[in-house]
């Protein structure tokens, strides 16, 4: 009714608009007053609009890709109490959605001609300590110039990537590019076993010995299937959901690999994961180490089932 004012009181003037509408006039002024100054609204309403900023802020700042659950985590984590169905009301009225996750696509390519590693994690995707598990996997991203693919190297105990690569080919480069920069920023590999899928890539002679050279035992899933790779799998989905299919279409080789190096970054640093206890892998792994006398505690508060 006060928009409809707007539209007309040029024309006829407020006071004869409102005696053929059911409102008075002083409560037309008194809606005015409030767009102007929102320390008018009721409590309530005042509330409201804080919240929202806040709730606007944190989906902005996470590639506006949380939903209900994980704003509402955040504005906890920030020191600000609201009830969850609040956050959701709120959401609803910004008209902000999380990320859905889409159809999984497969790169995988096996040859079964070629001896293969064990199948040492028989899908117990669990770790109780840093460095103890690694899982790999890459995945494709059309753009304009073709087929970009995308590997990634995770450690399974805080869900940290470790190691990425993006490339016009998915070649062994690819994926032994992404396993450097893993051997790289981890030095303790005693005891750590590195699992794949049966792609050729991750059995070729170059990348089996790499990690040979670096005392990395291999682990290969067996039946081929995406349950044993599912961590992987897991994580490139969520890559898929949140960058790739929300930020497209894609140029290049460039524009995906400036996109995957700042979700890495926020992914390892600063995204929620429900997995490990509703914090960002970065603060587990800082955790692990300030409880290195009792490593046992810190696993304790993770939860280590896959969703």
């Amino acid at each position: 009714m006060v928009s409809f004012i707007d539209s007309h009181k040029g024309k006829f003037g407020v006071e004869p608009i409102c005696k053929s509408l059911p409102i008075a006039p002083a409560t037309y002024y008194e809606q005015k007053a409030r767009q102007r100054d929102f320390t008018r609204l009721p409590e309530r309403k005042q509330l409201d609009m804080r919240l929202k900023e806040k709730i606007q802020r944190i989906w902005n700042e996470n590639f506006a890709v949380y939903g209900v659950q994980k704003v509402w985590i955040q504005l906890e984590r920030e020191g600000t109490s609201a009830a969850r169905c609040t956050v959701a009301r709120l959401m609803r009225e910004l008209g902000l959605k999380g990320a859905v996750r889409g159809k999984k696509c497969f790169t995988t390519v096996s040859d079964g001609s070629n001896p293969r590693p064990p199948d040492l994690v028989d899908r117990k995707f669990k770790a109780n300590r840093l460095n103890q598990l690694w899982v790999a996997d890459f995945t494709f991203v059309a753009t304009w110039n073709g087929f970009v693919f995308v590997a990634f190297v995770i450690d399974v105990f805080a869900r940290k990537i470790v190691g990425w690569r993006a490339a016009g080919s998915m070649k062994t480069d690819l994926v032994l590019d992404a396993l450097e920069q893993a051997l790289h920023e981890r030095t303790d590999k005693d005891g750590l076993v590195h699992h794949s899928n049966r792609g050729v890539q991750y059995l070729s002679i170059r990348y089996t010995e790499r990690l040979g050279e670096s005392g990395i035992q291999a682990s290969v899933g067996t039946t081929g299937d995406s349950y044993d790779n599912a961590m992987a799998e897991s994580i490139i989905g969520l890559f898929k959901t949140e960058v790739i299919r929300r930020r497209g279409p894609w140029r290049n080789l460039e524009t995906v690999e400036f996109a995957t190096m700042e979700w890495v970054d926020w992914f390892n640093n600063r995204r929620l994961l429900e997995p490990i206890g509703n914090i960002p892998p970065r603060e587990l792994e800082e955790m692990y180490y300030s409880n290195l006398e009792n490593p046992a505690e810190v696993a304790g508060l993770k939860q280590t089932s896959l969703r």
